[in-house]
């Protein structure tokens, strides 16, 4: 038996209405620093360059996937009566911590930092003294027990696919609460209809024939929300000038001319992997501050660029063809932008719903009439249309819109 709190702990959520917790060990960990540390780290990156609402935070996305798990385990009859109360405890915790080691500015940054965030947070989950001592606690080897969820090597492998699968508590979190924040509808789905209708068939997560309709619906939310939300032209300028930033902090070391800002840039700029102290404090506030120091940097391309993104003035776009890529080059030069950092190319491709392949990890399994298991774009015309259809790209160029004014 594990240690519960004296009452039951609840934090009003916009998305799920309360998030409910009864265990010590998940109160501990959400107070812990690092946890607390995603406040300060937004869920959207740049997107809220594009929706003025869109500032909510992967804190507040990761109550709301522990949300979705712990109901799972405790709520959704087949899955509770498949674990027992340590394993619903090890795979609540995962969905909990399981973002604890993203760094700012969503994705571009893992690219910045040469690292995934799932690699960091299985070493916070392992190596940081105050988690990995919550963990200890409560259970000898329950910080090992939970890295693995998010690794995918759990002993149980129902677990992981509560948290990371293609229909997981992770997705249906994030699809709710971006489409909420960013005020976009078509992000909504029945999450109550899909929990409803989950099963556990041979240690594998399975929905009942009469919840496809709801799952199609989920994959449909997830197809516009990519490309208008995830993928938003504005959202990538954003990402561009990021990388473009760093590209020249990094070129300007080389020539030993490194201008001032925050000290926790260094190991970025030189390439060097960060160490978990270092990495804690990269949160938003202190990139924001970064950048800020390199408005008044006398390189006038880093100054520009920072400029750039502290104040909104964003890439112009269009559609990445050789000659418009000729063109654009051109003007640029023609106007004294250096192509290097004011030209970039960026191509995006979205799959709404991968089938199962065998070497590539599980799709969407459907428990069709008779009990048959059936892989969801058999069992579904729409999935398998989609499935089977043009996979939609998005090949766009950026640069200052400046260059267009000054024809």
């Amino acid at each position: 038996m594990f240690k519960k709190l004296h009452e039951t702990k609840v934090m009003r959520d916009p998305i799920h209405g309360y998030i409910h917790v009864e265990y010590e060990v998940i109160w501990n960990c959400i107070n812990a620093k690092w946890f607390q540390r995603l406040r300060r780290i937004r869920q959207l990156g740049g997107a809220y360059m594009v929706y003025h609402t869109a500032d909510h935070t992967r804190f507040a996305h990761s109550l709301g996937v522990y949300e979705i798990v712990r109901r799972m385990v405790n709520v959704v009859p087949d899955i509770k009566n498949a674990l027992n109360e340590k394993e619903k405890l090890t795979v609540m915790l995962a969905g909990l911590l399981h973002d604890i080691g993203h760094g700012p500015y969503s994705h571009t940054f893992e690219l910045l930092a040469h690292s995934s965030h799932e690699e960091y947070t299985c070493r916070i989950i392992e190596e940081d003294p105050e988690i990995r001592g919550i963990l200890e606690k409560c259970e000898k080897g329950l910080a090992k027990d939970v890295a693995d969820v998010i690794r995918h090597k759990s002993k149980n492998s129902i677990l992981p696919q509560l948290v990371s699968s293609q229909l997981d508590a992770d997705r249906m979190d994030y699809l709710l609460r971006d489409a909420y924040f960013t005020g976009t509808k078509y992000g909504e789905f029945d999450l109550e209809r899909i929990l409803r209708t989950l099963r556990v068939s041979d240690n594998r997560i399975v929905v009942k024939e009469s919840g496809v309709y709801a799952v199609e619906n989920y994959i449909m939310a997830r197809y516009h929300m990519y490309w208008q939300v995830y993928y938003h032209p504005v959202e990538r300028s954003y990402e561009a000038i990021l990388k473009k930033c760093f590209m020249r902090l990094r070129d300007l070391y080389k020539e030993g001319k490194t201008p001032k800002t925050v000290p926790e840039f260094h190991d970025l700029i030189v390439g060097k992997k960060l160490s978990l102290n270092d990495y804690f404090v990269l949160d938003e506030y202190t990139c924001s501050y970064g950048f800020y120091l390199l408005t008044k940097a006398k390189d006038p391309i880093i100054k520009d660029l920072a400029t750039r993104i502290l104040n909104r003035q964003l890439f112009d776009y269009e559609e990445n063809t050789p000659s418009s890529y000729r063109r654009i080059r051109s003007l640029l030069k023609k106007h004294g932008f250096d192509p290097t950092y004011y030209c970039a190319k960026d191509e995006v491709v979205q799959r709404p719903y991968v089938p199962y392949r065998k070497e590539k990890g599980n799709g969407i399994w459907v428990r069709v009439h008779g009990g048959k298991i059936e892989e969801l774009s058999k069992a579904s015309a729409i999935v398998h249309s989609l499935v089977n259809g043009q996979v939609l790209k998005d090949d766009r160029i950026y640069y200052p819109k400046e260059i267009l004014e000054k024809k």
